[in-house]
């Protein structure tokens, strides 16, 4: 019951969002096309109380102009707002699947399974300021543990949803990925969200997950072949991406950022269609790791 109204606000606010401007009777139409409606017309009562709990849950105001159309009040957060954007465009999509039901089986979608179990409880715990008690299985472990963390932020990448907080054992922030966690309890111990601390600038300098204070931000410079410039220019790795140099057979990329080991990976995933030319050590570590490769695929004749 509780999942089917989010269901229902999220909806709502995407239909006025997309509108831009909307009459009730327009949302009324578009709700009877929704599998909630049952047939039913939209109470004009509940859309007022799905509108103030819209606003208080999401900080979403919809707003009514002088010719009874309902419009977005603050479209500006939204858009600045990257949690707001998330959750409609993602619901935009499911809107649309739910009122198009002959093309589920045409529109596939990855997977995240990590999100399923454990991201309403670490949400609240932020919310609330409280403390999560975790059994962790590392990769690099032969048998899981247990820690307590202060929950800062969620991540999203590849795939993998990741808490990112304080190890209170070791005074450190660390992630934590979702998919790795096998028991999770939210305890009586509160904490407190240092003023310092800003889930972005955290990972300003960072390509993906990975935050390492011994791996410095630099200036990376790679040269991209063919159709991969084209790639990186309509998506660029980072937002610090300069396109520096240009000609017929490749393009010289700037960034501003640590080279972390996801962001090597990133690029090693880019075969001979990247080039890394600076700094020079970075430039070595892939050198190595390809000569590495080189050893694992001797041809076979």
């Amino acid at each position: 019951m509780a999942k089917n109204l989010l269901n229902r606000y999220i909806w709502l606010a995407d239909t006025v969002y997309r509108a831009g401007k909307i009459t009730f009777e327009e949302i009324n139409r578009k709700w009877l096309r929704t599998d909630w409606s049952e047939g039913k017309d939209l109470p004009l009562r509940t859309f007022h109380n799905h509108r103030k709990a819209i606003e208080d849950l999401f900080d979403i105001n919809i707003e009514c102009d002088n010719y009874n159309r309902y419009y977005i009040g603050n479209t500006d957060d939204i858009e600045n707002g990257s949690l707001r954007a998330w959750l409609l465009n993602t619901f935009a999509v499911n809107s649309l699947m739910n009122e198009s039901h002959h093309l589920k089986n045409r529109i596939l979608f990855e997977e995240i399974p990590s999100g399923q179990r454990f991201l309403t409880t670490i949400i609240e715990a932020m919310r609330d300021n409280l403390c999560l008690e975790i059994t962790y299985q590392a990769f690099w472990f032969d048998t899981p543990f247990s820690l307590e963390i202060e929950p800062y932020c969620l991540k999203i990448f590849k795939q993998r949803w990741y808490v990112i907080g304080e190890n209170r054992s070791i005074k450190e922030i660390r992630r934590y990925s979702l998919d790795r966690i096998q028991e999770i309890r939210t305890t009586n111990e509160t904490f407190k969200l240092p003023k310092t601390f800003d889930a972005e600038s955290h990972f300003e300098n960072s390509f993906g997950i990975i935050v390492d204070p011994k791996i410095q931000a630099c200036v990376v410079k790679i040269k991209a072949f063919g159709n991969r410039r084209k790639y990186l220019q309509t998506l660029p790795l980072h937002p610090s991406q300069e396109e520096i140099e240009s000609n017929s057979e490749f393009s010289i990329f700037q960034y501003y950022m640590a080279p972390t080991p996801d962001f090597k990976q990133e690029l090693l995933s880019c075969g001979d269609e990247i080039e890394v030319l600076s700094p020079l050590s970075f430039r070595n570590e892939i050198a190595e790791t390809v000569n590495q490769m080189k050893k694992l695929y001797k041809k076979i004749t």
